[in-house]
């Protein structure tokens, strides 16, 4: 019987060279595909892709592998950055990294790799899935300050099929050390963190060349101007840094950045004070249930709004097919707009939403 072949999506990265690896251990025929979804060449910043793809065909020579590349540069353009603009000029904070998931790795990415002959695909993510009775559903990793479901939250059941993730049961250290006993060029590289069209350059200065800032003022709720703000995108909710502010109050204390006003572009801050930053409750859109929506229109799960957090208890209310409002356990800091509610139970992510509005101070 003729081997299975799995296709894997190769960064350059240490995940997906052991995810790699670990494939062909199991017996598959596996195929390395290089993906690039920025053309900017910069020496200072950007995405490395020159350098990654050169550890690519290091990582695929050592497990002798074939290796392809392929450029979605033009897709990334027209699906993901675009929206990421669309977000900021609307005074959002949004996360490209779930939309290039949805829109480029299991969607153009998946469509080429079966035209190379895959029978699955396979990427360095953490976090599980299993394929029972014509359902898909995503579960979480074992290593749980890894754990990746955040960001496959949109995905479809059509584009979960035929998927594997290999390192579903390895924490980051288990995973650095198969790479290390394997010889493997990635074993100690950095991981990349950011946005990897940003890069390592000035989040401001990239953002300004795309879009025109339009300076302001600073405001206390309590209504005291303080200080001129440089662009009301460069900001986002429980912001500490940046704001220019030290020594307005003393030292006791810091500044937060609590509220935007596009309209009349004005940033509202707090002194000290976080309570405005807490909400009990918040709106979602753009609903995306894995495996499928739930039966009943009320129902208690756990919950992340952003990726670095721990899962929160909530109490989900259907308002639409693809709507809810989501009600706090416990009070919430700083749930932003643009960012994505993601439900849990104790296994598996349920699957996730836009956050569109919060209750309180900053409806």
């Amino acid at each position: 019987m003729p081997k299975k072949t799995v296709v894997v999506g190769l960064s350059g990265g240490v995940d997906s060279s052991v995810a790699a690896l670990l494939l062909k251990e199991q017996g598959y025929r596996v195929i390395g595909l290089f993906m690039k979804n920025w053309e900017e060449e910069d020496e200072n910043g950007a995405c490395t892709a020159e350098e990654d793809f050169e550890d690519v065909k290091r990582v695929c020579g050592v497990l002798d592998i074939p290796y392809y590349t392929v450029n979605f540069s033009r897709e990334y353009t027209e699906r993901v950055f675009s929206y990421f603009l669309e977000e900021y000029r609307a005074g959002r904070t949004p996360n490209p990294d779930v939309l290039c998931n949805r829109e480029i790795k299991f969607g153009p990415f998946k469509e080429h790799a079966k035209a190379l002959g895959a029978d699955f695909i396979a990427t360095g993510h953490y976090c599980g899935i299993s394929h029972e009775g014509g359902l898909h559903r995503l579960l979480k990793a074992k290593d749980a300050g890894k754990d990746q479901t955040y960001f496959l939250n949109q995905l479809s059941q059509a584009q979960l099929e035929d998927v594997l993730f290999p390192l579903a049961d390895l924490t980051k250290a288990e995973v650095r050390a198969v790479a290390e006993q394997n010889g493997l060029a990635t074993a100690k590289k950095k991981d990349s963190t950011g946005i990897c069209f940003i890069g390592e350059r000035n989040f401001r200065k990239f953002l300004q060349t795309y879009l025109p800032a339009q300076k302001g003022k600073i405001i206390t709720l309590g209504g005291e101007e303080v200080g001129e703000h440089l662009g009301l995108m460069y900001y986002t909710l429980g912001q500490r840094r940046g704001l220019d502010l030290g020594g307005k109050k003393g030292e006791d204390g810091r500044w937060f950045v609590v509220k935007k006003d596009l309209r009349h572009n004005i940033l509202y801050v707090s002194h000290g004070d976080e309570s405005p930053l807490y909400s009990n409750a918040c709106t979602v859109s753009g609903i995306n249930y894995i495996p499928v929506p739930p039966d009943k229109k009320d129902f208690a799960c756990k919950a992340k709004f952003r990726y670095r957090q721990g899962e929160q208890a909530v109490r989900v209310k259907r308002t639409g097919a693809d709507t809810a409002e989501v009600f706090f356990d416990e009070p919430q800091r700083a749930v932003t707009e643009g960012q994505y509610a993601v439900f849990y139970d104790e296994t598996q992510c349920l699957g996730g939403g836009v956050i569109c509005g919060t209750d309180g101070n900053r409806l």
